[in-house]
């Protein structure tokens, strides 16, 4: 029975979790298991795995790595879990969660229930209007490099629950798995792409920026997502005050502040004409900076606002381009809206919500690659 079991788990808990993984899909990982293999032998998995975290015995395995392209260059490590550890993660997160998002401040955006980057755009456009300078921050590495030692600390903050924190210190402290196949020791961080890293990180960011901010600089507006944050200034001098305080701030907490994405910034628009080296900036896909726009009465005026970024139109051109369509000949618009319908659509939503005419050109090139299958198409039926 349940009850004889050191940890009181419940078997509910670890079948809602396999729903939400199910759900959720995602990559095998370092076992090779898909998805669809897990659930074939359903019932046998899922007891052996409440059975081994009831009492006690479960042991996460290695994180298989795979690098993901950035839009702006580089690569981005994902730690990829199993499909069963990603099941046990979700059981921990369900019970996890909910300790601390009562506490995490409503300027946090990213990865938490109700949160939205829309959110999160909407809130900067407003206070870019109202504030001169936006300090723009950027960590360098945050999901590497937290430190696990306060990460554990505030994990103890919201909870004594014993199989939490066994599990949660096991999960960050498991090992990764190299491409070449080696496996060496995780020291520091969480890995990017666990179930339960994004509710940690931001409970590290959360004592790390959100509560310092509020604590120590209540006049400046601050708004994060994930590693990404800005911090709204009066002036040019308060916004170097602050970057200098963050900067150390950060390093406090074993954190760096990237030295190129970090920057300050001057909303320019048509009443703020003064002349400064920085008039825009990126976040979350889209670039904010001086744009003509009309007012309700039809007036055109320059307005400091976000629209798709340069980088997120070529990223999506890319793709397109890579889905080869022109050559699928064999295949009819329909055909080709079922494939790809829903990406375009789900671009179409995040992009098009400020200054949609800034997606116009992407949205022309999609439409070329169409035309070019459908004569390819019509040619070949003749």
């Amino acid at each position: 029975m349940e009850t004889t079991k050191p940890f009181k788990i419940s078997k509910h808990a670890v079948m809602r979790a396999w729903e939400l993984v199910k759900a959720n899909d995602g990559a095998e990982g370092v076992d090779g298991e898909t998805i669809e293999q897990f659930e074939s032998k359903l019932k046998g998995n899922l007891y052996k795995l409440w059975n081994r975290l009831s009492s006690g015995s479960y042991f996460p395995p290695p994180t298989r790595t795979v690098a993901i392209p950035k839009k702006d260059g580089g690569e981005r490590k994902l730690g990829i879990p199993s499909v069963s550890d990603r099941v046990a993660q979700t059981v921990a997160k369900l019970s996890f969660e909910p300790l601390v998002e009562p506490y995490f401040l409503g300027d946090s955006y990213g990865y938490r229930p109700g949160k939205s980057a829309h959110q999160a755009l909407a809130v900067t456009r407003e206070r870019c209007w109202r504030y001169d300078w936006v300090l723009e921050f950027d960590i360098r590495g945050l999901f590497d490099n937290i430190d696990h030692h306060l990460l554990m600390k505030a994990v103890k903050r919201h909870t004594d629950n014993p199989w939490l924190l066994l599990y949660i210190e096991r999960w960050i402290t498991a090992p990764v798995q190299q491409s070449d196949g080696s496996v060496v020791a995780r020291v520091r961080g969480v890995p990017q792409g666990g179930v339960i890293s994004p509710v940690l990180s931001n409970l590290f960011m959360h004592y790390a920026f959100d509560a310092w901010m509020d604590r120590e600089y209540p006049d400046s507006p601050w708004c994060r997502y994930a590693d990404d944050g800005l911090a709204h200034c009066r002036t040019l001098a308060q916004a170097e005050q602050l970057r200098a305080a963050l900067e150390k701030r950060l390093q406090d907490c074993g954190l760096e502040m990237h030295p190129v994405k970090t920057k300050i910034v001057y909303c320019k628009d048509q009443d703020r004409r003064g002349t400064y080296p920085v008039t825009g900036f990126d976040f979350l896909g889209y670039t904010f900076r001086a744009r003509r726009s009309k007012n309700r009465r039809g007036k055109f005026f320059i307005n400091f606002s976000p629209a798709m970024s340069n980088s997120a139109g070529k990223a999506i051109r890319q793709e397109v381009r890579s889905w080869q369509m022109p050559k699928r000949s064999d295949k009819s618009i329909e055909d080709l809206s079922l494939m790809f319908g829903v990406k375009i659509q789900g671009w179409i939503n995040y992009y098009g919500r400020f200054y949609r005419s800034q997606m116009y050109m992407t949205l022309r090139h999609i439409n070329s690659k169409l035309e070019v299958a459908r004569l390819s198409r019509t040619h070949n039926l003749k």
